[in-house]
Order: C-alpha cells, then structure tokens, then sequence
C-alpha cells in the first residue's frame, strides 16, 4: 500500500482510508456489526489502515464499534476520529469548542475507542462561539500529554485554517471532495499547500451518488439523511444521473468501476490528499482499493474535467 505524508509534522497515512461513519449512522438503518467489523479487518489485511470515526457518529457507537474492530490490532491502525459536535440521541446538535470540553471529550473517546492515544484528532466543526485558538490550544495539550498525535481541522475556512495553525502545526484539513464537490480547489487547498497541510477528502464518492446505485429517491431508505439533501431530490436527482451516467461510460472505456475511477481522479490531484471512502461491506471496500491500480492519462484527466467542472453538480451539497 502506498504511503502519503499528511502534513509536514511526519504523520504517514495509507494513500486511502476508510470512512467508517456509515456503518453506524445517517445512510439508512441497515447496520451489521459483524460485517462492519469484518470490513475493517478486511481493510487492514489490504493495507488501508487509515480509519475515520467520530464521536458523533451513532452518539459514540461507530467509536466502540471501531475500538472492537482494532482491538489486539492497534499497531495496524491510524486512527483518525473527531469531536466539537455535540449531539444527542434525537436530530438535533450544536457545537462545542470549548477548552474544558476538548479534554473531556477526548477522554471519552479514547475510553470507546479502547486506546491510549489517538493518531489524528479533529476538530469536528468550528464552535462559532468559541475563538479557534481556545481550541486548539486545548488540542495542543493534549498532544503534549500523549493523548493525541496530530491534530486536524474539519470543514474550516482558509481563515480558520490559518488562525488555528498559527497556535500549533495542523497536519490534516478534511473537507468534502470529488468530482461532483470541486469548490475547495479555489482557496481551502491552495491554503493548505502554502503552509504545508495534508488534505482528507471525505465523501470522495459524491456521498454513494458517483457509485451509480442510486437511481430514484425511493432507493434512499427510510432514515437515509440524504433524502434532505437537494442532490438527491427532483429535477436536481435528475440532471445529477445524466452526470453520472457519464462518469459510468468512461470507466468502462477504461474497464474499472465508476467509484475506481471517482477515487483515482482525485488521488491525482495531489500527493496530498487522502480520499476515504465510506463503506460498511467488504465487496465495496475491494472494488475502492481496486482504484490504485487504475491507469489514467494526461488525455483521460482532461476528459474527466471537461465532463465534471466546477459546479457541475444540480443542487447544493
């Protein structure tokens, strides 16, 4: 498996991760602990260590669910998980940035977890209420303690992302990303690269949209968070499948999957950047490492480019 260095400070990842948000939350209520934990297992055997939680994933379900996963295999694993949205069982949630709650937050999860430290730990989103620096200096104690590794910021600005760096060293920046999500091209990655900060694209499929399996609304199932989602309603669903569509035809022309070739599209855009796919099946999981072995050229690139501009996509993300 290929290596990729997220930020300056030494933190080496798999050049894919895995997402592990779904296999506990928000795609629907078919859940399978058993072969949620298998594809981890599954994961790792491939050599994608990287893994992505969060403690709002399932109300800190996913983070058991992945500290159950890696036990006995700790020294396989990067681990990546996040915190700062506050959530309870219900819809709702809010944010919380605050000093005295980083440090708590931290200690639960690393009690779900089952772990000593964490590798990456982000800060889920920007607590409006609380300046940055009052984060991630919390953070930064944290990483003197021996808690955490590397910290990251999750869907900041380039103005967050700066003002936080100043405070300590942001080795990673994740943020939606892919062909039908382009909009952090303009100044989210320049950012990064001028002060030497690793990009995690989440949601690297289009939220399971670029995998072609979803052709109605009905294929969204009930307690599917991307029901809400103006991507995946009427005319907007519509003119997004005649994207996709064509997405589809040349990764048959070049005889791989859409998803293999949504993830080698963007694993050229940089050495980086990190996709990590969400998944909660093995087969999935195969067919997204299957795209390291895809080739595309200089021709195919362009191609891709001209079929998925910026702002291609009908609908806000």
């Amino acid at each position: 498996m290929e290596k990729r260095a997220l930020g300056s400070s030494g933190l080496e990842v798999s050049a894919l991760g895995l997402g592990c948000m779904t296999m506990s939350d928000f795609y629907g209520s078919d859940r399978d602990e058993q072969e949620s934990i298998r594809t981890i297992h599954r994961s790792l055997e491939l050599g994608a260590g990287f893994l992505d939680t969060s403690d709002m994933y399932g109300v800190g379900e996913n983070e058991k669910l992945v500290g159950k996963a890696i036990k006995d295999r700790r020294h396989e694993v990067t681990l990546a998980t996040k915190f700062g949205v506050v959530r309870d069982k219900g819809p709702m949630w809010g944010y919380n940035g605050r000093a005295e709650y980083v440090k708590a937050a931290c200690e639960a999860s690393l009690r779900r977890l089952g772990v000593d430290h964490i590798d990456l730990y982000y800060l889920h989103r920007i607590d409006p209420y609380t300046p940055v620096e009052e984060s991630v200096g919390a953070m930064a104690d944290l990483v003197k303690e021996g808690k955490v590794r590397y910290i990251g910021l999750s869907e900041a600005s380039p103005a967050m992302i700066r003002r936080a760096h100043e405070v300590h060293p942001i080795s990673a920046v994740q943020t939606e990303y892919s062909l039908w999500s382009r909009d952090i091209e303009d100044e989210v990655l320049p950012t990064c690269r001028e002060l030497g900060i690793g990009f995690v694209a989440y949601s690297p499929l289009g939220r399971g949209f670029l995998t072609g399996t979803i052709q109605r609304y009905e294929d969204l199932g009930y307690g599917d968070i991307r029901r809400n989602f103006p991507r995946f309603q009427g005319q907007n669903l519509q003119k997004n499948l005649e994207f996709v569509a064509r997405i589809q035809e040349m990764a048959a022309e070049k005889g791989c999957t859409a998803p293999q070739l949504a993830l080698k599209w963007i694993l050229m855009q940089g050495s980086d950047i990190v996709p990590i796919p969400g998944t909660k099946r093995r087969k999935y999981l195969e067919d997204n490492l299957g795209s390291l072995q895809v080739e595309l050229t200089d021709t195919d690139l362009k191609r891709i480019n001209e079929v998925a501009p910026k702002n291609v996509a009908a609908g806000h993300r």
